[in-house]
């Protein structure tokens, strides 16, 4: 149970990197930050729609499309993105195509790499300080 809470940590932290480096990078990925509650709640919500749609789009990317199994990450990342911004929240909005495709892969790539190396950076602390011990 711990650990299943530790890797959710993770990924929502990850996700929300993502998206915060996505807003810095791209001037159409905007996260409205007066609304910051939003915000929170986007990265919630996205980070429930990826875990089930990554799945879901791999299974039928495998059936009828294998040749796009290279991409599934981008395109849930992207179908997840379409999610968040259409719902009434506020908290992040994209305003151009270049903020789509773009936001999509960056969000994408950081938080594949904050879920990879995240847990290292928590792991290496922890086995320190029972070394320590």
């Amino acid at each position: 149970m711990i650990t299943l809470l530790f890797r959710t940590l993770i990924y929502l932290v990850s996700a929300g990197i993502g998206l915060i480096v996505a807003d810095l990078v791209l001037p159409g990925f905007q996260i409205q930050w007066d609304k910051w509650w939003g915000f929170v709640i986007c990265i919630v919500i996205f980070a429930i729609l990826q875990s089930i749609l990554s799945p879901w789009i791999t299974k039928l990317a495998d059936r009828y499309a294998p040749v796009l199994m290279g991409g599934i990450g981008i395109f849930s990342t992207l179908v997840a993105l379409i999610v968040v911004v259409l719902l009434p929240i506020g908290g992040l909005r994209i305003v151009d195509v270049t903020g789509w495709l773009l936001g999509s892969v960056i969000v994408w790539l950081i938080s594949a790499l904050g879920t990879v190396l995240l847990p290292l950076i928590f792991l290496k602390r922890e086995v320190k300080e029972r070394r320590g011990r």
